[in-house]
């Protein structure tokens, strides 16, 4: 006689199949290294110059803010042709002469603005869309749109909980998804950049920001498992972690006790320029200088890894 017995949940389970990622290997074209035999008739300039040469279009959310106008302006010195700016309208609203003198000083290349919440997943991939039709074709992707919150945990509503994380880590995995299915379906592989944070590596002092700090953690894995699982298409994927930044996040009157601590604990005793960034970014923008990393995260902080020596409460932290 027949059961009509339903199976449970965990006798479903029992019968599922595992998921496997496909690494690369050696013989991919898209992972393989760029050997060129013009390299050994061109000059040691040259050479210099192709080594860290950027090469197509990127897409830049949070692109109208300080960090991410100054990676654009690196990557255009270096040979972008095409960058599509993905930022809010506020922001937009106090960058656009900045946007204009990039279009002036780079004529040769196309600098497009669109208004997307990455939050707004809809959004991101119509945007993603009128990016290809525009470009035809994606090599880039940076994400530094971002927010931050400095609340005692305690007192932390749910909702700004959500917005940190949902801008931060989802609106991030958004953009990497949209761009990663264009990069895979054009079969050329890709760079795809994540802004973590010094605050995913430590905990900062002397301001509460328990959300951020998750966020930026989360990123790190982002990063990770991204790089494991799109390595086969040629897609790289690594992320920065800034220290504090001299940007408008981190200017005002209320803000000059805890500079003093952040300044304090940095052998360097200041904080970061944003074009001190710009090294890290091209580095791993570039298909040739970047070409064997993936799934790294590079910290630029002034600290480097001499905290443990300086401060045993490890306090070197920071924000960008």
């Amino acid at each position: 006689m027949a059961s009509d017995k339903k199976p449970s949940g965990r006798d479903e389970l029992s019968k599922r199949i595992l998921p496997q990622m496909k690494l690369s290997h050696a013989d991919n074209p898209l992972t393989a290294p760029l050997q060129s035999p013009e390299e050994a008739k061109i000059s040691a300039s040259e050479r210099a110059v192709r080594r860290f040469a950027v090469e197509g279009n990127a897409v830049v959310t949070g692109g109208a803010g300080a960090i991410g106008l100054s990676a654009i302006r690196a990557l255009l010195e270096h040979g972008a042709s095409g960058i599509a700016i993905f930022d809010v309208s506020a922001s937009y609203a106090t960058s656009l002469t900045s946007i204009d003198e990039l279009k002036k000083d780079f004529s040769q290349a196309k600098v497009l603005t669109y208004e997307v919440d990455v939050r707004d997943e809809g959004k991101v991939n119509e945007a993603v869309e009128l990016v290809k039709t525009e470009f035809n074709s994606i090599d880039m992707l940076l994400c530094f749109a971002g927010v931050v919150g400095c609340t005692h945990a305690i007192e932390m509503e749910a909702s700004d909980w959500r917005r940190v994380l949902d801008v931060n880590v989802t609106g991030s995995w958004f953009c990497a998804q949209a761009i990663a299915k264009q990069m895979i379906a054009q079969q050329t592989g890709g760079s795809i950049l994540f802004t973590a944070s010094i605050s995913g590596h430590h905990v900062n002092f002397p301001q509460p920001q328990v959300a951020y700090n998750t966020s930026k953690a989360a990123v790190l894995q982002l990063t990770r498992s991204l790089a494991a699982e799109w390595s086969s298409y040629g897609i790289r994927v690594n992320s920065i972690s800034p220290g504090y930044m001299d940007t408008i996040l981190n200017e005002g009157d209320g803000l000059a006790a805890a500079r003093a601590i952040w300044a304090d604990r940095n052998p360097l005793g200041r904080m970061g320029d944003v074009e001190e960034l710009s090294g890290a970014i091209i580095l791993l923008s570039s298909k040739r200088a970047g070409r064997y990393m993936t799934g790294i995260d590079i910290i630029v902080d002034g600290v480097s890894r001499i905290d443990d020596l300086l401060c045993p409460k490890r306090l070197f932290t920071g924000v960008h």
